[in-house]
C-alpha cells in the first residue's frame, strides 16, 4: 500500500451541548494541526499515488471554509457536536468530494483511502477514515 499525505492547520472557536464536556460547554478556541492521508495499492501514470500539490491546494480550500469561524454556527454541527472526530469526519467528507473529482491523471488511483487526523495537542488526536470511490 503506498501513502501520501499532506498537513496544515485551522484555527476555530467551539462550544458543547452536553454536560459531559465540562467546562468546554463554554466558548473556547483549538487550533487544530490537520493531516490528510491518500493510500492507495497502486500507483497512478505519473509514479505517484496523486498529485501531492493538489492535495495540498484542495486540503487548504476544505479548511478555509472553517478557519477563524465558531463552529456553533455552522450547518456541519447542529445543535454544537463539533468534536474532533465530526470535525475530522467534516473535514474528510469535504475533501473527498473534492479528489473523485480531480483529473484522472492527478487524482489517486481507486479503489483508495483517504484519513484525516486532527491533531487537538501534542498528545491528542481524532481521525476519521473512507474510501474514495467514483462519483
Amino acid at each position: 500500500m503506498f501513502a501520501l499525505g499532506v498537513s496544515d492547520h485551522v484555527m476555530i472557536a467551539h462550544s458543547f451541548r452536553d454536560p459531559f464536556f465540562g467546562p468546554a460547554q463554554r466558548l473556547h478556541g483549538a487550533t487544530y494541526a490537520v493531516e490528510a492521508v491518500v493510500e492507495a495499492a497502486s500507483l497512478g501514470p505519473h509514479a505517484v499515488v496523486m498529485d501531492i500539490g493538489a492535495l495540498r491546494d484542495l486540503l487548504r480550500e476544505v479548511l478555509v471554509a472553517l478557519d477563524y469561524t465558531n463552529l456553533d454556527d455552522h450547518p456541519a454541527f447542529p445543535g454544537r457536536t463539533s468534536t474532533t472526530e465530526r470535525v475530522a469526519e467534516h473535514v474528510a467528507t469535504e475533501l473527498a468530494g473534492k479528489i473523485v473529482t480531480m483529473r484522472a491523471d492527478a487524482a489517486p488511483p481507486l479503489p483508495a483511502k483517504l484519513r484525516v487526523i486532527l491533531r487537538e495537542s501534542p498528545v491528542a488526536w481524532a481521525s476519521f477514515e473512507l474510501v474514495l470511490a467514483s462519483p
